[in-house]
């Protein structure tokens, strides 16, 4: 069997990704909100960017802003989740956005996961979760990160005692004197 070598794979890795993602504003057809929101898609940046919220189309009442200064750092207790999510039949980029008190402001991302099971957490906590796709760029770190830290532990099963077939601890006789 020929050797697999992962020539890619023996550069550094970056410990983090910088991030903005891209919202949408259109107008909302339930009767409590004004405008509704959704989250189009996550952009890896080349530097690192302060937080902030810029229109950057118009057309009508339909508005894209771009949320910077988010990054992405991955953990290698998740790479379980990580791979899990890779290997999915559409790997997401899962994004976590504030309520915000009123229905017509805009929920504020303010993370940006790979992890099923963090953002799992999150939804629990009753925060706004959407689903992107994953762009190439951040898949193929992603994928190289899980190649380089993910180690499977195969699942067993533990046997079970046949609890007929155990001892029981003998009784001691009460002794009974008048």
């Amino acid at each position: 069997m020929e050797k697999l070598e992962l020539e890619d794979l023996k550069q550094d890795l970056p410990e983090h990704l910088n991030l903005a993602v891209m919202m949408e504003k259109q107008p909302s057809a339930h009767p409590w909100a004004e405008f509704s929101y959704q989250a189009l898609g996550v952009v890896v940046r080349d530097q690192e960017e302060d937080k902030s919220v810029t229109r950057v189309y118009q057309n009508g009442e339909v508005e894209h802003f771009l949320v910077t200064g988010l990054h992405l750092r991955l953990h290698p207790d998740e790479c379980e989740s990580y791979y899990h999510n890779l290997m999915s039949p559409e790997p997401g980029c899962f994004i976590v956005a504030d309520q915000p008190d009123d229905s017509d402001d805009m929920p504020l991302p303010y993370l940006v996961s790979l992890s099923f099971d963090e953002v799992h957490a999150y939804l629990e906590g009753d925060e706004q979760i959407y689903s992107v796709a994953i762009p190439a760029e951040l898949y193929q770190w992603a994928e190289a990160y899980v190649l380089t830290h993910y180690v499977a532990i195969k699942k067993t099963k533990r046997k079970l005692k046949n609890w007929h077939q155990t001892e029981r601890p003998a009784r001691n006789p009460v002794d009974k004197q008048s």
